[in-house]
């Protein structure tokens, strides 16, 4: 039997996810499967996040340090059952720079969260959806190509990074409330100055939550 850390290094490798999103996934800390991986810590997977991992690479779960034989096809990984939910990843982007145009906003694949994990960040999958990032004016922080999960519930509004529409541009800012119904939009990259607006010239669609890109 190969060892459990090696062959999941390899899964990862080969399926291209980040050890830091699948920790996640299993409901668990970022770094949960890297010190499992390099520093032998925990010394087993836990049942739960076992099966998860090989229902998601499609493989048994002996491989992954198991004792008894369970495998689960390929085609059948990450089964939407009451352990997952599905968030839409949407044929549009929100611009990190000049300004992108949101008009096609359906999906076109999904992510898969662990309904734990999400419970546990206090959030609805119901009202979460996943764009794409374009433009330099958030780096480092957020970088083009990333795609970022954005929440939708309906809140009282509070400083942070969100998702905004003016007219019919899409961006992605850290926003700041001035009072008087007068907002800030704020780049991470020093090289774009603020930008004002009032409430009647923006929509607020949604506060990001989480992002996945390549490191």
């Amino acid at each position: 039997m190969s060892d459990p850390r090696e062959r999941l290094l390899q899964l990862a490798t080969e399926q291209r996810a980040s050890l830091a999103r699948l920790s996640e996934m299993i409901g668990r800390n970022p770094t949960y499967l890297q010190q499992f991986i390099r520093k032998g810590s925990p010394r087993r997977l836990e049942e739960g996040d076992r099966r998860a991992l090989a229902e998601y690479f499609g493989v048994a779960e002996t491989e992954l340090g198991g004792v008894e034989e369970k495998s689960y096809a390929p085609r059948t990984r990450l089964p939407l059952d009451g352990g997952w939910i599905e968030v839409p990843r949407l044929a549009l982007a929100a611009s990190a720079g000049p300004g992108s145009l949101g008009d096609q906003e359906r999906p076109f694949d999904a992510f898969r969260f662990s309904r734990r994990w999400l419970r546990e960040q206090g959030l609805d999958g119901t009202q979460l959806s996943a764009i794409a990032v374009e433009g330099d004016s958030m780096e480092p922080l957020l970088r083009a190509g990333d795609e970022v999960l954005v929440d939708k519930t309906p809140q009282p509004f509070r400083d942070g990074i969100h998702v905004v529409r003016i007219g019919d541009t899409l961006l992605v800012k850290r926003i700041a409330a001035q009072g008087g119904g007068r907002f800030t939009l704020l780049s991470q990259n020093l090289a774009y100055p603020p930008i004002e607006v009032g409430a009647e010239d923006i929509e607020i669609v949604g506060r990001v939550v989480w992002k996945a890109g390549r490191v």
